[in-house]
């Protein structure tokens, strides 16, 4: 069974007597210019067939080079295509590896490895870093009422509005289940609160009657801020902890509710301030 190499699955590496071999350095028949530029293009050539496109865009990288100073300095259109094209396949690749497969957000993997490299930028910064844990509300039921198709494609049109008016540098990944998480960078609290709050206006009074007679779809959020550098820099997982805390106080005051924390005190944003708040287990601590 084909090995994984950087992530994705790929044929075994070719053997040295699969491919042509380029003649010793000093060698009579060691073609130069031109002509070597030809025969890394040849093995570029066989290596794309066998489906070892990387070790075909190198090749196919080295055809460039060697063009660019022959005698013949114009690089063959074909070849400029062959390289873009692998370079354009790379790109996707790698894109497609970080995005999940139903609702085309970032998945965890992205999350845990982009979230850990802003907490760590972050540390020691006046720079803020806000992290929001977002869940469906009774997502079962709608399953339950109207069918899984239909619940797949609110889990899409959800992802659509929470990305809707995202600030740069801003981002929403699937944490699992009908849970997605926003992650906020370079935002301060009030900030956080507003972009969150908005998002789920915009969940709620979303025409989701247009999709099925019926169906009523809101999201709780817990919003985590990561504090100044006064503060011991938490972790991803002490941020995603938190954030879940927050939604879990929320979810206990109504649902359809922003939760976050001023100081030790948890509040709700927007039309559910004024909700009284049930403080669990969860809800304890930073």
């Amino acid at each position: 069974m084909p090995g994984l190499r950087n992530g994705f699955a790929g044929p075994e590496p070719l053997r040295d007597d699969d491919a042509p071999a380029l003649p010793p350095v000093g060698s009579r028949n060691r073609p130069t210019g031109t002509g070597m530029a030809e025969l890394h293009e040849s093995i570029a050539g066989l290596l794309a067939s066998r489906g070892q496109w990387r070790q075909a865009y190198h090749h196919l990288r080295s055809a460039v080079d060697l063009m660019s100073v022959a005698e013949a300095p114009r690089v063959p259109e074909q070849l400029r295509h062959e390289v873009n094209r692998l370079r354009k396949e790379h790109a996707e690749a790698r894109e497609q590896s970080l995005r999940d497969s139903l609702t085309a957000s970032y998945n965890r993997r992205y999350l845990d490895e982009r979230l850990a490299a802003l907490l760590a930028e972050h540390a020691g910064s006046d720079a803020g870093l806000a992290v929001a844990l977002v869940d469906l509300d009774w997502f079962k039921q709608v399953n339950d009422n109207f069918g899984h198709l239909l619940g797949d494609r609110v889990l899409q049109r959800v992802v659509e509005l929470l990305q809707e008016a995202l600030p740069a540098g801003a981002f929403c990944a699937r944490y699992g289940g009908e849970e997605f998480v926003l992650v906020l960078p370079g935002a301060d609290p009030g900030e956080a609160v507003t972009v969150c709050e908005a998002a789920r206006s915009r969940v709620e009074l979303h025409s989701w009657e247009q999709m099925a007679p019926g169906l009523r779809v809101t999201v709780t959020i817990g919003l985590a801020h990561e504090r100044g550098p006064e503060q011991s820099p938490a972790s991803a997982e002490q941020q995603l902890i938190s954030a879940d805390a927050l939604l879990y106080a929320g979810k206990q005051a109504g649902r359809n509710a922003v939760a976050y924390r001023v100081g030790d005190e948890v509040r709700l944003a927007g039309m559910a301030a004024g909700r009284r708040l049930v403080m669990g287990s969860r809800a304890v601590g930073y």
